[in-house]
């Protein structure tokens, strides 16, 4: 038998993983997991898998994906303990006995699909062991008879050659069970990949393969019809998280294994935003906040999207954000058009300084595991259908990162806070000449764009004092160290970032003046009772309320009402949006200063327009 990780649960209910004898259970050649919790006489709801929450793993596990049953929860529900657990699939059988010094266990409820149970009829010191199918591995060849095409670009990533790679070799990786866990099949359990060093060796399970991420298949090689074998399909970074960290990293080995999963988990990607959760929950969720809201910030739907698959219920739909799945496929191997490949010569419009800029440091083609390119120069808005409007074509971070065909006949409330890339292009906004606006930064010349600026990375560096490896999954400007090459140093950089700052915010203000004088002055009669907020979005934005506690989907009473937007011109409609594009871009002028500077300008020209009349 093999067993988990001791667990404590330091609240009025604990829970714990212990070895277990062979007893006489309802599955041959079972793992166990014991669980201590609160049940004295207990009853597990059998309900049909389609009425069960699907469970995610939480924890992250060295190799990917368990191979025994993981506990990863236990806490009190209305009736009862709910209790959760992860690992391979097929049934489980949930067991319990009132206290550790019992010797049987008895079964609770009957055979379990699902890694959910509720136990009701509590008791503070009953035991529980989950019992679950064994983990027999079947390698990487044993699924290439179905899923060839998949194999065929996977076997060409680097993933294929974990055990082989040159520096995991001079490291000594090859036998030392710090590593193997990652870099090979099932290591240390039963079926799995055993030391070089032993004569036993199992080479065909060399190298991360697919049961590294989708649990131990054996058995759905053997009679792949049946539902209760299928290898899971896990989007939670937690599966990623599992090899690609620092935590489970032994010494020598740190350098090459910088904290992908740590600065992940610490990110604004790592999870759906509470208030989405609600949405996605509610009566609209799967016709309006799944399908739209859903696209970018849930990465279940993301993926449904992609793959073109049924859209995932409210409760999958909050599960994951934005998993290293979204942005990264371990099954492909693309190839993308460099799009800014060359050299560029320019004059910086806010400091008059000439600025050459290299891009030639990847060669023409980038060969990388992402979705879509790192850069590109075409314009963007995602809005409407997505199988109609998504566009591989486009920089990785704009698919997501872009104004969403915002307008200024817009009334209900501001511009999304996700238009980054269409200011860095310069395509979004309302100017005096009326025309579409075409205006790129400098900063869309980087070759890796988004990426160039906010996935800076370091290498580690042995102490002391030690500096840990820095990966960039932070996706937050940590260092002016990569500006340097245009800007002679981290220290202009770091200056030109501060006028930059200065005068934006200088202009913004002066926009905000010029608007609270035309509500206070100008406004018609029907909106001026709303008094400096006369010139806002039915909802108002942070400009007007910070806080949030102005307006929002409750109530609006504080701000110009639907029906009231039409006796605000055009003009100063245009001149909110404008302000409004340059405080949600987030950057205040780094991303596109020019640009910024002349939306501000032409949002006072347009309020001084209607301050004259």
């Amino acid at each position: 038998m093999t067993t988990g990780e001791v667990i404590r649960h330091e609240l009025p209910l604990q829970h714990c993983l212990r070895p277990m004898n062979r007893t006489k259970a309802l599955l041959v050649h079972q793992a166990s997991a014991l669980i201590l919790a609160g049940a004295g006489f207990c009853f597990m709801t059998d309900l049909p898998a389609s009425a069960q929450e699907v469970q995610h793993l939480s924890i992250t596990q060295p190799g990917g994906m368990p191979g025994t049953p993981l506990m990863t929860g236990i806490e009190r529900v209305t009736n009862g303990v709910s209790v959760t657990w992860y690992g391979p699939s097929g049934y489980y059988q949930l067991v319990q006995k009132p206290a550790l010094t019992d010797t049987k266990w008895q079964p609770v409820g009957g055979l379990n699909l699902t890694n959910k149970a509720i136990i009701t009829t509590t008791r503070s010191n009953a035991f529980f062991r989950v019992l679950g199918p064994s983990p027999q591995y079947a390698g990487v060849e044993a699924c290439t008879e179905c899923h060839a095409e998949v194999h065929d670009t996977e076997k060409n990533t680097p993933h294929a050659g974990a055990f082989t790679n040159l520096l995991f070799v001079a490291q000594g990786g090859q036998t030392n069970n710090s590593c193997l866990a990652c870099h090979t099949v099932g290591a240390g359990l039963q079926t799995g990949f055993v030391s070089k060093n032993d004569a036993n060796t199992n080479p065909r399970l060399a190298g991360v393969q697919c049961e590294n991420c989708h649990g131990p298949a054996a058995n759905h090689a053997a009679n792949p019809d049946d539902p209760t074998t299928k290898p899971r399909v896990e989007l939670a970074a937690t599966v990623c998280g599992g090899c690609h960290n620092s935590k489970f990293v032994p010494a020598q080995a740190a350098a090459s294994h910088p904290p992908y999963y740590e600065e992940w988990n610490a990110s604004p990607h790592q999870a759906v935003l509470d208030e989405l959760k609600t949405d996605f929950l509610s009566t609209n969720g799967p016709t309006v906040f799944i399908p739209t809201c859903g696209r970018c910030h849930s990465g279940t739907v993301r993926e449904a999207l992609l793959e073109n698959t049924p859209l995932p219920d409210g409760h999958e739909a909050g599960a994951i954000g934005i998993a290293c799945a979204t942005c990264h496929d371990p099954h492909e191997v693309f190839i993308h058009t460099n799009a800014l490949n060359g050299v560029f010569a320019l004059t910086n419009a806010l400091t008059g300084i000439d600025v050459v800029i290299t891009n030639n440091e990847l060669g023409v083609r980038y060969t990388n595991q992402l979705r879509n390119p790192l850069a590109s120069l075409q314009d963007y808005h995602a809005a409407g259908d997505f199988t109609t409007n998504d566009n591989a074509a486009i920089n990785v971070c704009g698919q997501c990162h872009n104004d969403r065909r915002a307008s200024s006949a817009s009334t209900d409330r501001p511009p999304h806070h996700s238009l980054q890339y269409n200011m860095l292009l310069g395509t979004v906004g309302e100017l005096a000449t009326g025309l579409p606006p075409n205006k790129p930064a400098t900063h869309a010349l980087i070759e890796k764009q988004c990426v160039g600026c906010h996935m800076q990375t370091s290498e580690h560096e042995a102490g002391p004092p030690e500096v840990p490896a820095v990966a960039g999954h932070k996706f937050a400007v940590t260092s002016y160290e990569a500006c340097a090459a245009c800007h002679g140093s981290a220290a202009n950089a770091q200056g030109l970032v501060f006028l930059a700052n200065a005068g934006i915010t200088a202009l913004s203000q002066q926009v905000i003046a010029g608007l609270d004088q035309w509500a206070t002055n100008n406004a018609p009669a029907e909106i001026r009772k709303y008094g400096k907020l006369a010139w806002e979005y039915q909802n108002a934005g942070q400009i007007s309320s910070p806080d949030g506690t102005l307006s929002g989907p409750v109530s609006n009473s504080n701000d110009p009402a639907k029906d009231e937007q039409k006796y605000i011109p055009a003009n100063i409609k245009k001149a909110r949006f404008n302000l409004y594009l340059v405080t949600n871009d987030g950057s205040q002028g780094v991303h596109n200063g020019p640009f910024a500077g002349d939306l501000l300008a032409a949002a006072q020209n347009w309020i001084q327009q209607e301050l004259n009349k």
